[in-house]
């Protein structure tokens, strides 16, 4: 039985932002649906080396598959060896039999699935005639977070705001030829704030940046930079006041931004729904117009199974493909 092997460059040219987005929307509803064992993520800070490390894992019932992602972001890869800061192995296995019938490189899988975590988010949360967004960050996720939100909705304008400012620079310009739209730089957080229908927050910082007054009526907001114990983005009493939509409650409890309120008291468990559960029409999401919605994505490993599945899918029969025997 043989495993095929996927390189990054076989991958990025059959996968479509669509079809991520497609993806990602089933593996919420299969989430919360109840067709997939999750166990927990496995996490390691290595603060020798100013990095992470993350495993996930998760057992696909409907396609009996289970996948295997081994993730890690490390700040100063790119300076020291010359490699992408972030990285991921994805390993796709039969249930039948134990094989592995799948390796694959994960990090474009994972960069475009968190994009479209946040699209989705968009599609079922933001008012409808949302059209300025303010990303908040400048790396490869505030990259691929626009990118995925450009498909879901149509947008005017775009305000950036980063630590470095050029770096924001850098973004604007290269997003700019991706998808020509009006951009603004910001250094006040505050006014790029206050000027958007839609905020996406992409930092990996541990002090609140957002704070809850800046926040409109009728804002949404996708928290994506928060998926381990201690970071956080937002105000906590931000969520006081919102409607709160999480990828899964008992991961989001432990390390997405909603941690904060729920340590401090100002929510409980029972605010909270899963967007599978909106998805699927079971909980309700945006109540108003003016209802401020907040979704917390710290990521599922069936993302990257109903992803990566996708991609094999595709690639089973390409002539270029790498096969090796593991057995």
């Amino acid at each position: 039985m043989d495993t095929i092997i996927l390189m990054k460059n076989q991958i990025e040219k059959v996968l479509e932002w669509e079809d991520v987005i497609g993806s990602v929307e089933e593996a919420y509803k299969q989430f919360s649906d109840e067709k997939v064992i999750l166990p927990p993520v496995i996490s390691f800070e290595v603060e020798k080396y100013s990095g992470e490390i993350d495993i996930k894992s998760g057992y696909d019932l409907i396609d009996d598959v289970v996948g295997v992602k081994i993730a890690s972001g490390y700040a100063n890869n790119t300076e020291n060896y010359g490699i992408p800061n972030g990285l991921a192995t994805i390993i796709l296995i039969d249930v039948r039999n134990g094989v592995p019938f799948a390796i694959m490189e994960g990090g474009l899988i994972t960069d475009m699935r968190t994009g479209a975590a946040g699209a989705v988010s968009v599609k079922y949360l933001a008012n409808p005639f949302s059209d300025k967004v303010a990303i908040i960050g400048t790396g490869i996720i505030a990259r691929m977070q626009l990118e995925a939100l450009s498909k879901v909705i149509q947008l005017k304008e775009v305000f950036v705001w980063g630590r470095n400012d050029e770096n924001t620079k850098r973004y604007i310009k290269d997003m700019q030829k991706k998808i020509p739209l009006n951009y603004t730089a910001f250094t006040d957080l505050e006014q790029c704030v206050k000027k958007a229908d839609i905020i996406i927050t992409t930092t990996s910082s541990k002090e609140a940046l957002i704070q809850s007054d800046w926040v409109k009526p009728g804002t949404h907001i996708a928290c994506i930079g928060a998926d381990m114990p201690g970071k956080k983005e937002l105000d906590p009493t931000l969520f006081e006041r919102a409607t709160i939509v999480v990828d899964s409650i008992e991961q989001c409890i432990e390390r997405g931004e909603v941690q904060h309120a729920i340590n401090n008291g100002i929510v409980s468990e029972k605010n909270l729904n899963e967007i599978g559960e909106v998805i699927l029409g079971n909980k309700q999401g945006r109540k108003s117009e003016s209802d401020v919605t907040i979704f917390d994505s710290t990521g599922l490993s069936i993302q990257d199974i109903t992803t990566a599945k996708k991609v094999v899918a595709v690639l089973k029969d390409n002539k270029d493909k790498v096969l090796a025997n593991l057995i």
